[in-house]
């Protein structure tokens, strides 16, 4: 998948000086450019990188992210199995707990200590043979959800329904989405479905300002259904290479909201039947263990096929990502890494597990 760093951290590959003087200064983001204008003058900056400054920069994003479920749930494993200390069944016992504690869920934080004491019955581990089990256990698990996320092989446009309960920052990860898409070359039409909370129209259409995305809308209160009808059309007239249909927060509960969600996909069905080509359930990551009762209730209304994993900055418990794709056989598309446009990125479980179990990267790239 093709990555662009922000301007502001790489360094300009072509200037083009047509003048001097007093000077605007204007951000393009679909384009990744800087703009300098006056009427004597007419500079334009492309950003460029190399492949491995932006993989640098992804690992510290996955490391600063997790910061919080380092520091605290994690964190214990590092004293619990420090030094020649001898690994008994207590210490084995205490693991336990903290792989629960962090959200991990009971189920896989079983199958690690199975797999833990089952190695320990055929040769003494030490401390860090006892880590290194975890850590293979984790990325296991993890590698089976780690599935890079591809637009090529979908029809003109590559419809995405974004879904999720209220307040799990969906409307804000499908603008990093598209943001991201954008960057990579697509171009990218936003829907705003979600017509009942105050100003959600507004923001993603704010969003699709600051990066020149355009964005179909319709009054607050208007048939979401008939939002994502007309998107469909509009996204098709335009040839944009994707649609991302932001759809209104909703408790998975309330029956007569997901009947709503469900007409929605059947509208998008009926103008492309082979639409939506993917559909993203956005997680919280502090939600705890009730993320994996919402993504089996959406899944049976509308048929998900990856999870978005949100604000995993923002959470001292980050092991939901492993419930997660332990619980259910789909794809971790795409890690919240912090609040910036560009802080979002596919899933990947070796940056995810270093990060968590606290494997510092080499280098820090410089911006």
């Amino acid at each position: 998948m093709k990555k662009i760093a922000p301007i502001s951290s790489t360094v300009p590959s072509r200037l083009q000086l047509n003048g001097t003087g007093q000077y605007s200064k204007t951000i393009d983001h679909s384009t990744n450019t800087l703009r300098l204008e006056s009427p004597g003058l007419h500079l334009t900056i492309r950003a460029t990188h190399s492949s491995a400054d932006s993989e640098g920069k992804l690992k510290f994003k996955f490391f600063n992210a997790l910061a919080k479920s380092r520091s605290s749930a994690f964190g214990k494993l590092t004293s619990l199995f420090s030094g020649s200390s001898k690994v008994d069944p207590a210490k084995i016992e205490e693991l336990e707990d903290v792989l629960i504690l962090s959200d991990i869920g009971y189920d896989m934080s079983a199958s690690i200590i199975d797999s833990v004491t089952t190695t320990l019955k055929k040769s003494r581990l030490s401390n860090e043979q006892v880590l290194d089990v975890l850590q293979t256990e984790l990325l296991k698990t993890l590698k089976n959800g780690e599935v890079g996320f591809d637009l090529s092989g979908y029809p003109t446009p590559a419809v995405i329904l974004m879904v999720g309960v209220n307040g799990v920052g969906k409307t804000t990860s499908c603008a990093k989405i598209a943001a991201l898409l954008q960057q990579q070359g697509h171009s990218v039409m936003l829907a705003a479905c979600d017509t009942f909370r105050a100003a959600a129209v507004e923001q993603l259409q704010t969003w699709g300002q600051r990066l020149n995305i355009p964005v179909i809308a319709q009054s607050t209160g208007a048939d979401p259904a008939a939002v994502a009808h007309d998107a469909m059309y509009a996204a098709t007239a335009r040839q944009c290479s994707a649609l991302l249909i932001d759809t209104a927060g909703r408790q998975q509960t309330r029956d007569d909201l997901m009947r709503q969600l469900n007409k929605i996909y059947r509208v998008i069905r009926k103008i492309e039947p082979s639409a939506p080509h993917e559909t993203l359930i956005t997680i919280d990551a502090g939600t705890g263990q009730n993320a994996i009762s919402q993504v089996r209730e959406f899944n049976q209304h509308t048929p998900i096929s990856g999870i978005c994993v949100s604000k995993l900055d923002g959470t001292a418990k980050g092991g939901i990502v492993v419930a997660l794709a332990h619980e259910f056989s789909l794809p971790i598309a795409f890690i919240g890494l912090g609040e910036g446009i560009d802080d979002i990125a596919p899933f990947n479980a070796d940056d995810y597990v270093t990060s968590l179990l606290g494997t510092v990267p080499d280098h820090p790239p410089v911006n």
